[in-house]
């Protein structure tokens, strides 16, 4: 076929509507996410009983939050690097079997170091599930809307988070803290089939693969009549996907992304691991602890569909960093809130709309900037190192309060990490002006465009 009868992937979902196959795909990475939250979340959520059951101190659990997350960092590097080789499709659902493996066994834990040694492995695929969901949902939505849906997939960790707040309230009392893990781990398994049968590859790693048979399948999924041989081929590596983040003047903007989703996430996760115990006791309450973390996730949610809206539209580094900033003031304003549960729920709530929305929206930016072959590395990296930070959080969480800091100045501290992220993702805005001053590869999309 003439070269120029020939078109890229991403021109064909441009001059097309969304349909069935796509909304398909968002669908089920949205629910992976709500899974992945869910079981994220859900170790911050059930502390205060294992703690009572067990005897031990709350501040213990420091560790427990962050091996989990460490386990994560560890999932994501691994199965972003073998989504690049062997696809999305494979490397998801074996990071599912893994993540659901692990905290249906996590009620067998009989000890702080039994149960950090679980939470660990349900981190590997808590962590190696993302790259997959954020790369297809990126590589089945059309440009002019991809930080949009990409936010909107990623509301499902936040909704996960929310949904595991309110089971916990029903079955802690009634089965005790063990049932949430089974809960965690059994409904992702019930989901593996349908999506062992529903769930496609990339088309943009079939092109790169030269699989054309496959392709050819996904294209006529979607109801397109263009030949598979007709798409152009995603261009081939020609060194280390890793060395790759930090050339072709991809440098600044890898490392700029790390930082903001190291304090952005380090910032997530002290909060989100620390709000219930601290509110419980500051005398607010379970109940009150557990509706400020459900305030806090709703926000991230409302915070992203506006954010993120905003971001197609206009500057999405320099909306992102907005966000940030303003939401340092929120956060520090939490620790203020004192023993009123009406404003510890309201600046929770705007804490988690302006910062984490902020931050949910920084998945976007990531998988909008590296291309087909290096995406999953560089968003498997990118939330890596987020990881890095959501490990520090929780544990610099733990050592504040034992060294006796008091709960506004705890979250003074939390709130500047967003104005770190805040600033990294204006500096992104910089580089992405001066990088056009440059020539660019053909296929690599700025951030600040």
């Amino acid at each position: 076929m003439p070269a120029q009868e020939r078109k890229k992937f991403d021109d064909l979902l441009d001059a097309s509507p969304i349909g069935r196959l796509q909304i398909t795909v968002i669908a089920m990475c949205s629910l992976v996410a709500v899974f992945d939250g869910y079981d994220t979340q859900a170790i911050a959520l059930v502390a205060p009983d294992v703690a009572s059951d067990w005897g031990i101190s709350s501040s213990d659990f420091g560790f427990v939050f962050g091996i989990g997350l460490f386990g994560g960092l560890v999932g994501a590097l691994i199965f972003g690097r073998l989504s690049d080789k062997y696809g999305r499709r494979p490397n998801l659902l074996t990071a599912i079997v893994v993540f659901s493996f692990f905290s249906i066994a996590t009620p067998l834990a009989d000890s702080l170091a039994s149960l950090a040694a679980f939470r660990f492995l349900t981190g590997i695929g808590l962590g190696g599930a993302l790259p997959g969901v954020i790369s297809l949902t990126s590589e089945y939505t059309p440009r002019r809307m991809r930080a949009t849906v990409v936010g909107l997939m990623f509301c499902g960790f936040p909704l996960g988070a929310v949904i595991g707040g309110v089971v916990c309230t029903k079955l802690i009392p009634a089965y005790g803290w063990q049932s949430v893990f089974l809960v965690g781990g059994i409904a992702p398994l019930a989901l593996l089939p349908v999506l062992f049968l529903q769930l496609p590859e990339s088309a943009r790693f079939l092109t790169l693969s030269r699989d054309h048979e496959g392709l050819a399948r996904i294209l006529n999924r979607m109801g397109h009549s263009v030949p598979a041989d007709a798409i152009l081929p995603e261009p081939s590596p020609n060194r280390s996907p890793v060395a790759r983040l930090f050339t072709e003047g991809r440098c600044a903007g890898t490392l700029l992304l790390w930082v903001t989703l190291f304090m952005s996430l380090l910032l997530s996760y002290l909060l989100l691991n620390w709000i219930p115990l601290v509110a419980r006791d500051v005398g607010v309450g379970s109940t009150g602890a557990v509706l400020a973390v459900a305030a806090l996730n709703l926000g991230a949610i409302a915070g992203q569909l506006l954010i993120g809206r905003l971001a197609d539209r206009r500057a999405p580094t320099k909306i992102t960093g907005t966000a940030f900033l303003l939401g340092a003031v929120a956060i520090a304003a939490i620790g203020l809130s004192g023993q009123s549960s009406t404003a510890l729920l309201v600046t929770a709530f705007i804490a988690g709309f302006l910062s984490i929305g902020a931050q949910m929206c920084t998945v976007a930016l990531c998988a909008n900037f590296y291309e087909t072959s290096l995406r999953a590395t560089g968003v498997g990296w990118a939330m890596g190192i987020g990881r890095a930070g959501g490990i520090v959080g929780p544990v610099l969480g733990g050592i504040a309060v034992d060294a006796g800091t008091s709960v506004p100045h705890l979250f003074l501290l939390t709130g500047g990490a967003s104005l770190c992220a805040g600033a990294a993702a204006f500096a992104m805005a910089l580089t992405g002006r001066n990088r056009r001053t440059r020539p660019t590869p053909a296929l690599q999309m700025s951030v600040a465009e």
